[in-house]
């Protein structure tokens, strides 16, 4: 029996002002395909499913829909011709169940029976897998759940395509095991899957194929069973990229940073962290893993002085700094760095140059009221060469370049600081392969000059093969601290969700 072709994308263009996003693109996705969508930041991967999903229109090139050829002026459009998206952030109503999340914006939602309803939830969950309680409430589930809840909403609406952006982002390996299996049921359902993703390890496991695109042009499509990975590096970034992470043990560690006991409180009152205690050494990176908002981002803002800990105190090199704002840190003469995970929001002004946004941490060290350009001018010429930031000149504004190059204007003006203790929440989130580990090489470099490295990542083989040790957080807690080279990821994951405590470095060290 022919093959019969789902998706078929030609001479697609696409462009934002003087910003070609997508030029000449060709796409061709089967029935029962899982088609992986391969490219760097910026490479126009995005932009050319929005255009599928009817987010934008194409400037010219075609789309074929089963055949058929299809213009979608708005997202609704798109869905009738069986398409569904779902995006890396989930579009759910947390206070609704997950029925009435699948019906919202329906036409006929309105005269649906709760009990006709509930039957045809039943039969999309059976009929590809799904394990979905209709009457669940969205804040009552885990992340893993929200997405299955995603991909039933748009099976319910009758998808035969569907578009997956980062589909494993934030799920531990028993999810994405799971979200695998659900993958290959729709594929034998004759669904067409297309999956954006860089973690190239899920793309060979799960892909039939794979278009890999390059500077908005489609460079080719190859079969994931005829590629080998470093080939595929290559054509994604249009050079060899070195993938191996080199982990160095170092001796005469010393503790450099340490939380003891230490609570913080949310907005509505809530404890965001309760009683997290651990130490931090010099020659180390400590890797700290979860699930989405178990307490990461005010674990980093406690340690930076940007939150208050109600509770438990924090130690820099023996001192007590709990109740010291970031200016009161820098103004004791305490190196630390720190890189958050809203870069433009926390990091870096956007609409400033490199060169202000360098110096922006240290400006009140400088004598006299004006800032020193030459200096200043020269330090932010360093940083530009040292780490091979693309720019066109040390005078752009930050919020022009790429995201990897935003992140190593933040990270380059951290390490000029010379700090003991660098902290990195999600340093590589949203970067492609080279860039990535780019950042990683400077993280070795860091650890191997003495500095102790607090490492937030979401990848859990990049947590392995990066870190000494790996702390993990579920609702705030700490349910252990481990050897990575004496754990699984699965372990790892069992932790994550809270079901398996380790015990063996759960108190301070």
């Amino acid at each position: 029996m022919q093959e019969q072709i789902a998706i078929e994308m030609k001479g697609i263009s696409k462009s934002f002002g003087a910003l070609k996003a997508n030029e000449d693109v060709n796409l061709s996705v089967m029935a029962g395909e899982v088609h992986a969508l391969l490219g760097e930041n910026g490479a126009g991967k995005s932009t050319l499913m929005n255009m599928l999903s009817g987010i934008y229109q194409p400037d010219s090139g075609e789309i074929f829909v089963f055949g058929e050829k299809a213009t979608f002026a708005s997202p609704k459009e798109s869905i009738k011709k069986g398409i569904g998206m779902i995006h890396q952030h989930f579009k759910l109503v947390d206070v609704l169940n997950a029925k009435e999340n699948i019906i919202i914006g329906q036409p006929s939602s309105l005269f649906l029976k709760e009990k006709a309803l509930s039957m045809n939830v039943r039969e999309i969950s059976d009929q590809y897998g799904l394990d979905v309680d209709p009457e669940k409430k969205v804040y009552d589930m885990s992340v893993g759940e929200k997405q299955t809840l995603e991909i039933v909403k748009v099976l319910y609406r009758g998808a035969r395509i569907l578009i997956m952006d980062e589909p494993t982002a934030v799920l531990t390996p028993q999810e994405i095991k799971k979200l695998f299996q659900i993958i290959r049921n729709m594929k034998e359902q004759g669904c067409a899957v297309v999956i954006i993703t860089h973690k190239l390890n899920e793309v060979m496991e799960i892909s039939d194929r794979i278009t890999i695109l390059r500077k908005g042009r489609s460079i080719g499509t190859v079969s994931t069973s005829e590629v080998e990975v470093p080939s595929l590096i290559e054509m994604t970034v249009g050079k060899k990229v070195d993938l191996d992470i080199h982990k160095e043990k170092y001796t005469g560690n010393r503790p450099l940073l340490a939380m003891d006991s230490v609570t913080v409180k949310d907005r509505e009152g809530k404890s965001a962290l309760e009683d997290v205690s651990f130490t931090l050494s010099n020659y180390e990176i400590l890797g700290v893993a979860g699930v989405a908002n178990s307490g990461q981002k005010e674990l980093c803002e406690a340690i930076a002085g940007l939150v208050p800990s109600t509770k438990g105190r924090i130690f820099f090199e023996g001192g007590n700094i709990v109740g010291k704002t970031p200016r009161d840190i820098i103004r004791l003469g305490i190196r630390m760095g720190f890189i958050p995970e809203d870069r433009l929001g926390m990091g870096l002004v956007g609409s400033m140059d490199i060169i202000h946004n360098i110096v922006l941490k240290d400006y009140q060290n400088q004598p006299g009221i004006l800032l020193k350009r030459g200096p200043s001018a020269a330090k932010a010429k360093k940083i530009v060469e040292s780490l091979d930031i693309q720019t066109p000149s040390i005078y752009t504004p930050v919020r022009k370049l790429s995201g990897g190059n935003i992140q190593k204007v933040l990270l380059g003006r951290e390490i000029d600081s010379n700090p003991k203790v660098l902290i990195t929440a999600y340093p590589v989130r949203g970067l492609d392969i080279g860039a990535s580990y780019k950042i990683y090489e400077l993280l070795n470099a860091q650890k191997a000059a003495g500095v102790g490295v607090l490492f937030v990542g979401e990848d859990l083989d990049v947590l392995m093969d990066l870190c000494d040790r790996i702390l993990v957080l579920c609702h705030g807690k700490v349910t252990g601290i481990v050897d990575p080279s004496n754990v699984t990821k699965e372990e790892i994951g069992l932790l994550m969700t809270g079901s398996n405590r380790i015990e063996e470095e759960v108190s301070a060290q």
